[in-house]
């Protein structure tokens, strides 16, 4: 039987880890937006999960712009939660293939999700219980078929699984993603859609 530790929705992030021995001030810092700077470099800075800033300076998007002040939150000031499940070396790598081959070409945004979607099954009752078993479930996702998923991955699609796991609640609970364009299936259409990032459409 599997044991759940963590239910997901759209309000709860898979989380945030708050690094040992990181200092923080006692109140909420404020913070200058460089260029380049996202929610999700921040995010690592600071020890703070993407939710978090985007509550504590009122944003329901991901865009931030250079020269804009923002409120960084204090990393454990709130409960903040990381997925349930340890994640080894060799799963992070099997996710980063699989990422890299699904969407290769989207946004790094785009790639994260991907990752997540991945995370959320691992959690939920309805999939198996590891990353592997997820990822090689029969008729789940295209690259195993295909072969593309032993194709190496980037650097991006490798950052973006670390962030999945330890970060993003981008996904919003998802458990599917499909191109519209690409995907005939009434099953995945007839879902709840969480979010659209680049070309693909996330559902749960």
């Amino acid at each position: 039987m599997k044991a759940k530790g963590l239910v997901l929705s759209s309000s709860l992030a898979i989380g945030a880890l708050t690094f040992a021995g990181q200092a923080q001030s006692a109140s909420a810092e404020s913070y200058k937006v460089q260029q380049g700077d996202t929610f999700y470099n921040l995010g690592k800075e600071y020890g703070v999960s993407i939710d978090a800033l985007q509550q504590a300076n009122d944003r329901s998007d991901y865009m931030i712009y250079a020269g804009e002040t923002l409120e960084i939150p204090v990393a454990g000031e709130k409960e903040v939660k990381g997925s349930s499940q340890a994640v080894s070396e060799e799963d992070k790598e099997l996710m980063a293939r699989l990422v890299e081959a699904e969407a290769k070409g989207e946004s790094y945004e785009g790639k994260v999700a991907v990752a997540t979607v991945v995370m959320n099954r691992v959690e939920s009752d309805q999939f198996p219980d590891s990353v592997r078993d997820v990822i090689y479930e029969s008729g789940q996702f295209s690259p195993v078929a295909n072969g593309s998923i032993n194709n190496p991955a980037s650097q991006e699609s490798k950052d973006a699984v670390n962030e999945a796991i330890s970060y993003s609640s981008i996904s919003k609970g998802a458990l599917y993603f499909y191109n519209p364009d690409k995907s005939g299936s009434g099953f995945l259409e007839g879902k709840e859609v969480t979010t659209t990032i680049g070309d693909h459409v996330f559902a749960k």
